[in-house]
Parts: C-alpha cells; sequence; structure tokens
C-alpha cells in the first residue's frame, strides 16, 4: 500500500528540508502529527529529510504534549565506509529509540530520517534482551553488571563525562548511558544493594538530582557474547568495520520497516529524491573504496537498503492520509528593525481578523510578554493546560500555553496563530557552567618542579611509612634515574612543569644547580612584580572619561540586537559599562569561544562612547575580519547618527584620506581597520575607546603602539584563545576578564577526528558537504603543500570547484578569493591558515586540516572555528601523513584539541596551551621565559606570591603547616581507585586556602566517592586546621603521651600566644607553647586542637 506524502502543497524542489524557513514549521507539522495519532491507534511513523528536522519535529511534540513517548531515531553520525567510527552516543541513542519503540505502552510516535530508514539494524532479540534495570533497594551483582558494560559498547575510565563511559570506585559506579542525557551515578551499600542513583553533572561532577529507578541500554549496536578476548578492543573500529563486525556476530541485519512493525508511515516530501540521493552517496563510497582503497570487504548492499529493497519496503507499508495545507511559518519579529511595533501590529492584526492566539513559553521574560499583549490588546489571556483544548477556544480568543516551544505557526484548518517566544525575543541559550581560570589536572608520567628539588618527572602514587604510620607518597624521577619519596604533607610543594615530559631538563638531586636558578628567578620576579605593581596602580589612578550613553538613544540601540542575551554576554556587559563610566582607564578581556557573542559587547560598548560623542577604533586582524565587522557594525548603526569608516587594503586611496580627514575633525564615529593604522599617520579628534579583535595576532610592539594612540585610553581586548601571556596577566589578575561560556541557541559542538590521510575518506566527507549544499575548508601548513593538494583534490573530487589563498598573492587577489568564498564562490577554499581568525561563512560545515601535528593548538581551534557556526552539524578532520608517526608532543597536542570538542573549549584550550608551550615573561616578548626553568605552575604561584605581598617569596612566605599527631589520615584506593585522581584531589586538598574551600571538598568526596571513610575524614579535619593555623601563625602541631604543643613562625605577634596559653595549664618554651595534657588517641589530639584554635577563632 503506498504511503502518504507530507506536503499538501509545500513549496519547493525535491531536496526540501524542514529545517529551512520556507520549508512547514516543525512545530506545525508536530500539530498535524498529533491530529494523525487520534486516528491511527497505538503508533504512527514519519520520516523527515534530514536529522536536524526530524530532531526538530521530536522537540516541537515534546512541547505541545510531554505525556506522548515521541521517540527519536537518528542515523549514524558517519559516512558509509567510514574510517570514522560511529560515536557511541549515535549508537546508543538508535538503540535506546529501537528498544523504546518496541517496549513503549500507550500511543507512541516514532520520527525519524531517511537516511537512518535505509541502515540495517541488529536484530530485534539482540535489542530486547540487552537492557539494563536497575532500582534503589535492589541489590546489584558486580561481575555481571561490569560485563554487561563491556559486552555492550562501555569502556572504563577514571572520570565518566561522555557517553559510553563507566568507572567502578568501590560501592560508588558512575555511568553515562550511551542513548542518554546524563550521567548516572550508584551507590552500593555494605550488603551489596542500591543505596542511591543520583544523576550528576559531567562537567562538575557535582550530583543534580536523585532517582528511584534508572533503564538503559548498550553504547553499541556490536553486543559480543562469550569471552570478551573474541570482541573487539575498547576502541571503537572505523565504519566499514564496525558494519562487516555486524555482519559477523548477527549473520544478517533486521530493517527499520522491520523493526517498526506494521503501523502507518508518513513520509515528508521529496522522500523518493532524498533517498536517491543517500543510495548515490552509498553508490560513491563504495567505488571510491575500491578505486583509492582497493575494495570492502563488505557489500554495501548487505548493509543498506537497495533500491529495490527500499521501494518495496516503502510501498508495502501501510499508510495515513494527513493534511499538511495551510502551515505557514510566523514573522520572527526579533529581526525586524522595530521588533516590538511589528510584534504589536501583528497581535493586534491576529486578534482582529478573530485568529486563535496562542502564546508559548515559560518563565520571567514570558510572563513579561503576557501582560504587554494583555494591555495592548485589551483581552485577557486565558491559560491552557493541554494542547488539545487549543482547538475547543472561541475565535478571536487570547490564550496561553506553558512549553518550551521556541518557534511558532499558523494553521489556516483551525484559524490558529501561535507564536512561540523565540519568536518574538529570539533564541535563547541555557546557562552555561562557569569555568575556572585553573591550570588541568596533573597526570602520572607528567614533568612536575618540588620546590626543594627541581624538575623530575611525577613516576606514581606509592605507599610510604613513617614513623610507624603508612601514608601516600608520590615517587619523583631526577637525572639518570635517581628519585625521591614525597609525603602528601609536602604534596603542596609540588607543581606542574608543563610541556613534553621526554624535553624537560631535569634536575640533580643533592647538588645547588636547582637552587641557585630558583634564587635568580625569584629576583627577577620580584622586580617584574614590582614593574607591574607600578603598571596596575598607574592603570587604577589614571583618569579618564566617564561614558555614560544617553538612555532613549542607547535603548533603541539595543533594541535592533535579533537575539536575547545570555548570561554570560549579560554579566560581559555589564562590567564593561561599568568600567566606563567608572572614571578609570579599562582594560578588560572578553574571553569567550567563537560565535559566542564578543562581537555584540564589543557593538554595545562603542555604541555607548559614540553616543557620547566620543570616537572609537576597532582594530581586526585580517582585511577579510574587518570588512565583516564593518558590515556588522553599518548594519547595526544604520537608523542612528553614528558614521562608520572602512580602513584597510579593500578602500581606495582616495577613500582612505578622505576617512583619514573624517577622523581628524571628529565627523567619522567609529572606524574599523586592520593593526596597519597603527604604522598610518592618522590623528582623531577624541579618540576615547579602542576594540582589539583576537589579540593573539597583535604583537606586543603593535599594542604598544595602541596605547600612545591617545592617553586614557579605553581598551577593550577580543579573544577566543588568548595568547599565554595574557592569560597568564588575567590569572594574576593585571587585567579585567570576562569569561563567555554559555553556547549559543541549538549550536552543536563541532565533531573533531584525527585520522590518516585516505583518498577515500576525503572524498566522502568533502561529498557530503557538497550535497548538503554547502562549502568546505582544505588547510595546510606551508604555501608549497598548496600546488600539491590542489591536484590531489582535482582527482578525488572532480565535480568540486576548488579556490585557493595564501599569504604569497597579490593583496587585491587573496582579499578577493576570500571575500568570494566567504560570498558563496566556490566549493572548497584550499588555504593556508591566513583564514584563521575570524573569517565567517555560514554555509562552510567541514574542513580538513592537512598535517595538522604542524600548526598551534590555539590555531588549529581557531580553524576548528571557522565551521560550524550555525545549526547544522559540522566536521573537522585532522589528516596526518599516514607513515608518519606523531612525536609525543604534537600526539598531546592534538589530544588536547580532540578532547575539548564542545562548544566554549576556548578557554581550556588556552590554559593547555599555557602548559605545553609556557606563558614566558609576561613583561617582554620570549614566550618561553622563565617558566622554562622553573615550570608554569610554579613560576605562576611566585608571580601571583610577588604580586600580593612584594617581599613575600619562597624562602620568606609563610610555611606550610606540619602535624605530628600520630595518625595523618589519607585517601584510601579502596576509596578512590585511580591513583591518578586521587594523587590531584590530594594536592587540591594541600593547596587549599581557606577552611570554606575544605568543607566544600568534603562535600565533594562524599557525592563522587561515597560515604567518608574514617581515614578521609581525619584527613579533611587535619587539613582544616593547617589552614587555620597558617592563618594564626602557626608552622607546627605536635602531640605526644604527656603532652602537646605548638610551635610559631618568626614574627608571631604576643597577642595570638598569650590567648593561646590562657587558662590551659601551657609553658612557653622559646617558639613552642607546651600543654601539660595527656590525650590517648589521634582523635583526642585533634580534638584538643580543634577546641584549642576554635577558641581562638572565636575570641
Amino acid at each position: 500500500m503506498r504511503t502518504t506524502d507530507l506536503t499538501g502543497g509545500v513549496p519547493g524542489g525535491p531536496d526540501a528540508d524542514l529545517q529551512k524557513p520556507s520549508r512547514l514549521p516543525a512545530a506545525f507539522v508536530a500539530d498535524r502529527l498529533l491530529v494523525a495519532m487520534g486516528q491511527c491507534g497505538h503508533g504512527l511513523v514519519y520520516v523527515a529529510l534530514s536529522e536536524g528536522g526530524a530532531r526538530a519535529i521530536v522537540d516541537a511534540v515534546r512541547c505541545l504534549d510531554p505525556r506522548l513517548a515521541a521517540i527519536l531515531l537518528p542515523p549514524w553520525d558517519c559516512l558509509p565506509f567510514d574510517r570514522v567510527p560511529p560515536s557511541r552516543q549515535s549508537m546508543g541513542r538508535r538503540m535506546e529509540a529501537l528498544w523504546q519503540w518496541a517496549h513503549s505502552e500507550g500511543s507512541r510516535l516514532l520520527v525519524t530520517s531517511l537516511d537512518a530508514m535505509l541502515q540495517r539494524v541488529p536484530p530485534a532479540a539482540v535489542i530486547a534482551a540487552n537492557r539494563c534495570r536497575l532500582r534503589v533497594g535492589e541489590p546489584l551483582e558486580r561481575i555481571a553488571f561490569e560485563h554487561y558494560l563491556q559486552t555492550t559498547g562501555y569502556i572504563e575510565d577514571s572520570v565518566v563525562d561522555d557517553h559510553g563511559e563507566y568507572s567502578i570506585r568501590g560501592d560508588v559506579i558512575d555511568i553515562f548511558p550511551a542513548g542518554g542525557d546524563a550521567p548516572i551515578r550508584i551507590l552500593l551499600s555494605a550488603k551489596g544493594a542500591i543505596a542511591e542513583l543520583r544523576i550528576y553533572d559531567a562537567l562538575t561532577q557535582r550530583t543534580r538530582e536523585t532517582l528511584d529507578t534508572v533503564s538503559f541500554g548498550p553504547a553499541s549496536e556490536a553486543i559480543l557474547s562469550g569471552e570478551l578476548s573474541d570482541g573487539p578492543d575498547s576502541e571503537q573500529p572505523p565504519s566499514q568495520d564496525m558494519e562487516r563486525h555486524l555482519l559477523s556476530l548477527y549473520g544478517s541485519l533486521q530493517t527499520v520497516f522491520e523493526a517498526i512493525g506494521d503501523v502507518p508511515m508518513i513520509f515528508a516530501s521529496g522522500s523518493d529524491a532524498r533517498a536517491e540521493s543517500y543510495h548515490a552517496i552509498i553508490d560513491d563510497a563504495r567505488q571510491a573504496h575500491r578505486a583509492l582503497r582497493g575494495g570492502l570487504q563488505v557489500e554495501g548492499h548487505s548493509l543498506y537498503l537497495d533500491r529495490k529493497e527500499w521501494q518495496a519496503a516503502r510501498h508495502g507499508q501501510a499508510s495515513l492520509a494527513v493534511d499538511f495545507a495551510g502551515g505557514e511559518p510566523v514573522p520572527m519579529f526579533y529581526e525586524s528593525p522595530q521588533p516590538r511595533r511589528a510584534f504589536a501590529d501583528f497581535v493586534k492584526s491576529a486578534l482582529g481578523e478573530r485568529r486563535k492566539l496562542v502564546l508559548a513559553g515559560r518563565g520571567e521574560v514570558f510572563d513579561n510578554v503576557c501582560k504587554r499583549v494583555e494591555r495592548m490588546s485589551n483581552v485577557g489571556a486565558e491559560p491552557v493546560f493541554r494542547w488539545s483544548s487549543v482547538k475547543d477556544a472561541a475565535p478571536g480568543a487570547l490564550l496561553t500555553f506553558s512549553s518550551d516551544l521556541h518557534e511558532g505557526f499558523f494553521c489556516a484548518a483551525h484559524n490558529l496563530v501561535v507564536l512561540g517566544l523565540g519568536d518574538i525575543v529570539g533564541p535563547r541559550s541555557d546557562g552555561g557552567t562557569q569555568q575556572a581560570l585553573a591550570a588541568p589536572d596533573l597526570q602520572i608520567g607528567d614533568a612536575v618542579v618540588h620546590e626543594d628539588h627541581g624538575i623530575g618527572i611525577l613516576r606514581d602514587l606509592e605507599s610510604l611509612e613513617i614513623d610507624g604510620m603508612v601514608q601516600d607518597a608520590v615517587r619523583l624521577e631526577y637525572h639518570d634515574g635517581a628519585s625521591v619519596l614525597v609525603p602528601m604533607e609536602d604534596f603542596d610543594k609540588i607543581w606542574r612543569y608543563g610541556g613534553e615530559p621526554d624535553a624537560a631538563p631535569l634536575d640533580r638531586l643533592h647538588t645547588e644547580a636547582w637552587a641557585k636558578r630558583r634564587k635568580a628567578i625569584l629576583r627577577d620576579i620580584a622586580l617584574a612584580a614590582r614593574h607591574l605593581r607600578r603598571l596596575a596602580k598607574q592603570r587604577q589612578e589614571t583618569k579618564a572619561r566617564l561614558f555614560v550613553a544617553p538612555r532613549s538613544a542607547y535603548q533603541r540601540f539595543v533594541a535592533r540586537f535579533p537575539y536575547s542575551l545570555t548570561r554570560d554576554q549579560s554579566e560581559a556587559i555589564e562590567a564593561v559599562m561599568a568600567d566606563l563610566a567608572s572614571g578609570r582607564q579599562m582594560s578588560r578581556l572578553v574571553c569567550g569561544d567563537v560565535g559566542f557573542g564578543k562581537t555584540e559587547i564589543a557593538l554595545r560598548a562603542a555604541a555607548a562612547v559614540a553616543l557620547c560623542g566620543s570616537q572609537v577604533a576597532i582594530i581586526a586582524p585580517t582585511t577579510v575580519l574587518a570588512r565583516q565587522h564593518f558590515q556588522t557594525f553599518e548594519r547595526r548603526f544604520e537608523q542612528t547618527d553614528i558614521r562608520i569608516a572602512l580602513l584597510s587594503r579593500l578602500v581606495t586611496a582616495k577613500e582612505g584620506a578622505k576617512i583619514k580627514e573624517g577622523l581628524a575633525d571628529g565627523k567619522i564615529d567609529i572606524v574599523v581597520a586592520t593593526q596597519a593604522i597603527l604604522a598610518r599617520a592618522l590623528s582623531f579628534a577624541d579618540l576615547a575607546l579602542v576594540v582589539i579583535d583576537e589579540e593573539q595576532r597583535l604583537g606586543t610592539r603593535a599594542k604598544q603602539k595602541i596605547k600612545n594612540l591617545s592617553p586614557a585610553l579605553h581598551r577593550l581586548t577580543m579573544s577566543a584563545t588568548p595568547i599565554p601571556r595574557t592569560l597568564q596577566a588575567a590569572m594574576a589578575g593585571l587585567q579585567d576578564v570576562s569569561l563567555l561560556n554559555t553556547s549559543p541557541a541549538r549550536r552543536r559542538p563541532v565533531r573533531t577526528f584525527l585520522v590518516p590521510f585516505d583518498p577515500a575518506a576525503v572524498r566522502a566527507a568533502l561529498l557530503r558537504e557538497y550535497r548538503r549544499g554547502g562549502q568546505s575548508f582544505v588547510i595546510v601548513p606551508r604555501i608549497e603543500d598548496i600546488d600539491h593538494l590542489a591536484k590531489v583534490l582535482r582527482e578525488i573530487v572532480p565535480e568540486m570547484s576548488v579556490r585557493t589563498a595564501h599569504g604569497k598573492m597579490r593583496t587585491a587577489a587573496l582579499d578577493g578569493a576570500v571575500v568570494d568564498f566567504a560570498d558563496g564562490d566556490g566549493d572548497i577554499l584550499l588555504s593556508t591558515n591566513i583564514i584563521e581568525n575570524g573569517l565567517d561563512v555560514p554555509r562552510a560545515n567541514t574542513i580538513l586540516i592537512w598535517q595538522a601535528d604542524r600548526f598551534g593548538l590555539s590555531q588549529l581551534h581557531q580553524l576548528r572555528g571557522r565551521v560550524g557556526r550555525g545549526q547544522m552539524q559540522a566536521f573537522a578532520y585532522l589528516l596526518t601523513k599516514p607513515e608518519r608517526e606523531l612525536p609525543e608532543e604534537a600526539r598531546l597536542r592534538l589530544s588536547a584539541l580532540i578532547d575539548n570538542d564542545r562548544l566554549g573549549a576556548g578557554i581550556s584550550i588556552s590554559l593547555q596551551d599555557l602548559d605545553i608551550r609556557g606563558g614566558g615573561d609576561i613583561t617582554g616578548e620570549d614566550q618561553a621565559g622563565h617558566m622554562r626553568a622553573i615550570g608554569v605552575g610554579l613560576y605562576q604561584k611566585l608571580f601571583e606570591d610577588a604580586l600580593d605581598g612584594g617581599s613575600r617569596s619562597l624562602s620568606r612566605r609563610p610555611r606550610s603547616v606540619s602535624t605530628v599527631l600520630g595518625e595523618t589520615g589519607s585517601i584510601p584506593a579502596s576509596y578512590v581507585c585511580d591513583p591518578t585522581l586521587r594523587l590531584n584531589l590530594y594536592i587540591r586538598l594541600a593547596k587549599a586556602t581557606s577552611a570554606a574551600q575544605i568543607e566544600e571538598l568534603g562535600e565533594e568526596f562524599e557525592d563522587r566517592f561515597g560515604e567518608l571513610p574514617q581515614d578521609v575524614l581525619t584527613l579533611l579535619r587535619i587539613a582544616r586546621l593547617k589552614i587555620i593555623a597558617r592563618e594564626r601563625g602557626i608552622y607546627k602541631l605536635e602531640a605526644g603521651p604527656s603532652g602537646l604543643a605548638i610551635r610559631f613562625a618568626a614574627g608571631t605577634g604576643p597577642g595570638i600566644v598569650k590567648k593561646l596559653a590562657q587558662g590551659k595549664d601551657a609553658v612557653l618554651q622559646g617558639d613552642r607553647l607546651v600543654f601539660a595534657r595527656t590525650t590517648a588517641t589521634e582523635d583526642q589530639r585533634i580534638a584538643f586542637f580543634e577546641d584549642l584554635l576554635g577558641v581562638m577563632r572565636a575570641r
């Protein structure tokens, strides 16, 4: 029986896509599907043209009817026969969807895409049998549970923060269900029963909520049986190997049609054409493998439905007639030049025409919108709690519907208009988790520096017996294999050195070389700190013009922003406005990933200054980026009296002279330029603010020239990956910092892969982008590589047009090539990293970086940022020479990029770049500087100490507090089994600086690892004692069978000593205060000191 097409007159060709504005709104399709559900009974399947369209429809259905089982079946997130494997998340979600469909009770709706329908899936028995269900109070058989995880594709990791990972730590088990949205923490009782089930945050590792029961499925479609050694290793095989493995495991695979059963299906308009397009991709991949790689191990028709099978299956399925006519998108009011007026006119027109008007949303902003509509229409809004009730409302009714529906629609059949909150105020982002400016964790094998011994390698965490007590210690290896054990009490003296361990200049133990080097650097640090304190004080004291923008003009400018601000943007803008209004010189770094909204902060800062009558200079690193910024500024300021000019190689000499004249006489308010502006004989009438975009491209001399442009100049710096020197200055507090961590609405992280160059895989990746109407970048490290890669591309993708760009081209030709590509001319831009910064090409969603190991970490991140700036899934391929083994440092760099593929990873990458390269002498040019002599971590600490105290140094700063109490406490291996994780917890504890931090760590321990054992409780109590003692000038706490003692550091005030001795039967012996008190146990000794210091603190 023939299935029914979606359209009902949908405009567009055979490749119509519901994501596109000219197509049916996803919420309208969802509404029609809900109506159809009432006709078909138990189940319905809708097949969209793309995964993005399917996802949008499922989201809309869940907003309209949260009770309905709306299931999304995605395709693999890799190409047919690709060298890139499908992710565990992708396979997990497919297995989850198929299981939910088979086991959902009541009505159910499955939404999928054409490419997912064409791919076969595991047998129904395999899907049904491999399910794990956990309930609080029930026993958990650990061996069987771990065997399930290992045979269903999960991999073990010490920290579980990604789909398909698990960790077993004593009575605490973490698992991130591959088909789920958040990781789960399982706490076991002493008898092996499940005591608690918790959902926790993958980034912070802290609990969010508790559950009574949880159910999840495999992380792979290849489910192993029997002994683990018979299966693949823990690393997912490439796509073609996974497909072969599926067939060898199961013999045959079922189609999605067979898995779904006899239920009605609805296909989007253009399904046959889209299926043919996908069949062409399969055919092309098969042919490319045969021609370029010597054939396939498995034939495509056994993995994917061929054309005959597709047609037979499609036309053999039950059909349902659904009318999709009359659905149209509503206006996006936030894009109007006057959003409020456009929205008001629309509301009055809709109600005046007796249409039912539904406002959908939730939250404070939505409540304010509803009140505004009631005031402007004089109609009271009536809340509806079920979507089905909307159809029964009277014509002309004003309704509110509480949901997260983002975009609305017209529905002519019911005379209905639905407005989502996003239609009115623009896309909104969820709040992101704040990232601290903190260095990465230490790993076993890292190069470290010990304050007393110098640079060594952290080899292991071992047990050490000291005075009859067993405690953990770190073994550090030095020159010629000599080693030293560092007890837990001295862990605060261990710092990251950074860089490649094999290249670290290891010190010799028991020599004076380290001490001499340390002393010399301390002297230089002290000098640098004095200089920077002077600069910081000078900046604080420098009077700068105060700017408070005219309220009405500024609000009109702000109203033209087409989106809602993220929380981070709002905070950054408030900070910038406070800086400008403070009367002091602003120097602020706005650090945020590509597309996270840095430009809007610059626009508002520029508006605040320009609307007050002063001038602004925007400095961009490249001509192309300057042009794009100019277009953005010109568009946003077009309805104001602010005059904008572009000064770059794209303007003629005559135009340039006129612009210079306009800057000198004040007729131009804002100039957008490259850094060439610094070399020109320019004068400004009243320059007050300079905005530097991508500051890592400016050298120290250029920055000094910027300072010389005008006295007391306000400076706003923007970067996705600030250079280590700037980041270090920010960490030391010498520059104000605003972090943008909140991802833009509906943006997806760029999937990043490290693969050897393979012509078939390269063709497949470029062809995928080409066939979905996009553009691709191919980046090479050297100009000499351009001709070779151009020849390769002509051979493997002859159907695509290739443009080239590199630094040796004439200026006009280079700018023209890049600008033309940004405007849509060409399928591939073959380029050096000249396109690294700021180039915005909306249709470009694939980038291939040849010999990626030749690029720096921040360069790679910037290059990856050229793609994925919209809602389309983007891909980055880091290509290496197949025959070349990567050096360790290059492997670390590329791994860091892959590990940081989430949105907003720029700051993490900068911190790792600081670790790998070093931050250098921040008052000079060298990027290595003293950090290579004593390491990143210790240099940073000494520098901060020098800034804070001036006279404080390694030899004279307050000493660590030591304790002799008969017990030290520990983190048992049975409690935290991973030595690297245990080591970093020890170090965090040793470097805590307040009792509040100790309390927070204790809460984190209990949350992540379960009930605190006595050893950990003792460790936390002693750590808290040490911090309080250090605050009071005490450097040692001692206890023996017949007495206890406190030793004071030199300079401790006599008042503190007197208070401690008062009423305690104490005797002062030099720097030692002795208490005649008998204590039988370690607990009594700790309690005595807690009471003693607590009394002192209370007073």
